[in-house]
């Protein structure tokens, strides 16, 4: 963040709140990597995580990825402002399931109608029979996405490897789409 975004924050003019659903298979790891995002001393409050990033405050909804809750997620949809999107990197077979969903996601009436920038990560990238990144963008189908900003990044909710660099992306992108709105 440069100099006068640092002064815009501090100033409060720069602040951007943000509501996030982090989504995926159950087993994942969402639970975990928001885990792995909050400070030492906070706790979820409710049904939300709360993290900042890059001068974005974060409200992360940790929605249940079980196959009997997957139906439940577009109740969440009209109030994203982006999509955190988990897998498994090292579970291969359940990439093709996670593939349908996300589709399935983003072709809903309240996601397909806007911009909204879309994380996926990688979890479990430590594993030995994990697939990079590369080839989990590819196994999800994102190179057809061309209607969304996304960005696929190799995580451990373990370490904390990898986390970093894609919410200061989501960051980013959140923080250009709150200026172009005030234009």
């Amino acid at each position: 963040m440069g100099l006068l975004e640092k002064l815009s924050v501090w100033l409060g003019g720069g602040r951007v709140e943000a509501t996030v659903l982090v989504l995926g298979l159950d087993n994942s790891g969402k639970s975990s990597l928001l885990h792995a995002l909050r400070s030492a001393d906070q706790r979820p409050q409710h049904d939300a995580d709360h993290f900042t990033s890059g001068g974005v405050t974060f409200r992360a909804h940790d929605v249940s990825g079980a196959a009997r809750h997957r139906a439940l997620w577009e109740r969440h949809f009209a109030r994203a402002h982006a999509l955190v999107f988990v897998v498994d990197a090292a579970d291969h077979l359940r990439l093709v399931v996670a593939r349908e969903e996300l589709q399935l996601a983003l072709a809903h009436p309240e996601l397909r109608a806007r911009r909204v920038p879309l994380l996926v990560l990688a979890n479990k990238s430590d594993d030995p029979h994990a697939l990079p990144a590369a080839h989990v963008a590819a196994a999800l189908g994102l190179e057809r996405i061309s209607d969304k900003p996304w960005h696929v990044c190799a995580t451990s909710a373990v370490s904390g490897g990898g986390l970093a660099g894609g919410v200061a992306w989501l960051a980013r992108q959140l923080r250009d789409a709150a200026l172009q709105q005030r234009r």
